[in-house]
């Protein structure tokens, strides 16, 4: 759902993740995956934080800030372990930072511009991390 400024685009990027949602759901998951709940704690903080500025960058311009809804189809991610929802939350960042890039940002917005760029750095540096988690060899908890 594109929006009409790149400050609420993003802020609908960061926010309706699904690495978001794991983290604003507090979805349980086995022993072992504390690895994995780090490097999600650790995007979800930077994303907020993102969201946080885009937001009170939109306010200081006296434009609404665009709340960021969850798919449906997320809900069905509650009985899965956190390393199997790995590839879907890779592919879910690969798509942000795809979504991000391509954003038009006007050239006299260079806050827009800066958040964006961070934004992009920041997504690309986790979606790496995560995927060398998916890559190490995964050891059954017990």
């Amino acid at each position: 759902m594109p929006t009409d400024t790149p400050l609420a685009n993003l802020i609908f990027e960061l926010g309706s993740s699904l690495a978001m949602y794991v983290s604003d759901a507090g979805i349980w998951s086995y022993p072992g995956t504390e690895e994995i709940k780090l490097a999600l704690a650790a995007l979800a903080d930077d994303h907020r934080s993102l969201i946080d500025r885009a937001g009170a960058a939109l306010e200081d311009r006296g434009l609404e800030v665009p709340r960021h809804p969850y798919p449906i189809q997320f809900t069905a991610t509650h009985d899965l372990d956190l390393r199997a929802l790995l590839p879907r939350v890779i592919t879910g960042l690969k798509a942000q930072v795809a979504a991000l890039e391509k954003a038009a940002i006007p050239a006299d917005d260079p806050e827009a511009a800066d958040l964006v760029g961070e934004a992009i750095t920041s997504t690309r540096t986790h979606l790496d991390a995560l995927q060398q988690l998916l890559a190490r060899p995964h050891v059954a908890a017990g």
